[in-house]
């Protein structure tokens, strides 16, 4: 039987009511445990615990950096806009951070939304802090909790187009998005209205970001099973 592939999944640190308790407490909507699941993969979830140490890494075959709140635009040079969110200043720290033990060790990493937003400033890019005021629409982000389906179009030849094909169905929820994009990324995937919609890297390990939010769609693992295949291969490699 072929050993399963363990993927991290960075949690929020958020004040949170479940039965009698209202507490701080870690935390991440089920629908990216249950898209790791489907996908052939076993879920971990990890907390916000401060700067994260080369042992996490080394217990992982994969890494999906999931969605959340705006990154700290301090992290690309910017002030922030009035429309910026409340910021997770912890959960920054241990996610840049959890970034770069990833790439240091090849591991394979699937960010979506706020992921491949930091994946983005990680390598050396910026954002738009808020597409309204740049596209003159709130397509992207109709209103809180709610997902906007968009069709997105894939870069012909690039990892995206290979797993999705040339266009997706996707479920978007962001009013930030790349503005420079990072010298080492290639856009891969755009929206109707020009906004990158995907991220990937010419070469090296598997490095795929997306923009919208595939565990929202219960019938789309594609880019799930992508990452749990290339994480299968790298536990195997690694446990050689």
């Amino acid at each position: 039987m072929t050993r399963r592939p363990i993927i991290g999944l960075p949690t929020y640190s958020e004040r949170t009511r479940f039965g009698h308790w209202d507490v701080d407490a870690a935390v991440l909507s089920r629908t990216y445990v249950d898209m790791t699941v489907r996908a052939g993969g076993i879920p971990v979830l990890l907390p916000p615990t401060g700067t994260p140490r080369p042992e996490l890494v080394e217990r992982l075959d994969g890494l999906l950096l999931t969605g959340g709140a705006d990154l700290d635009p301090d992290r690309y040079g910017a002030d922030p806009h009035p429309a910026t969110g409340a910021l997770r200043l912890d959960r920054d720290e241990s996610e840049f951070g959890l970034f770069a033990l990833a790439r240091a060790a090849d591991l394979p990493v699937l960010a979506v939304c706020r992921g491949l937003q930091l994946v983005n400033v990680a390598l050396g890019g910026t954002l738009h802090q808020h597409l309204p005021d740049v596209l003159g629409h709130a397509e992207h982000n109709r209103a809180p909790g709610v997902f906007t389906v968009t069709t997105v179009t894939t870069t012909p030849g690039s990892l995206a187009a290979a797993i999705v094909g040339p266009e997706v169905k996707a479920h978007c929820h962001h009013h930030q998005a790349i503005d420079t994009l990072a010298p080492e990324l290639v856009a891969s995937a755009h929206a109707p209205d020009g906004t990158i919609e995907a991220v990937e890297t010419r070469d090296g390990p598997f490095l795929l970001g997306v923009q919208w939010h595939p565990e929202e769609n219960a019938t789309e693992l594609r880019l799930m099973r992508a990452l749990v295949d290339r994480a299968t291969q790298y536990g195997k490699e690694r446990n050689r």
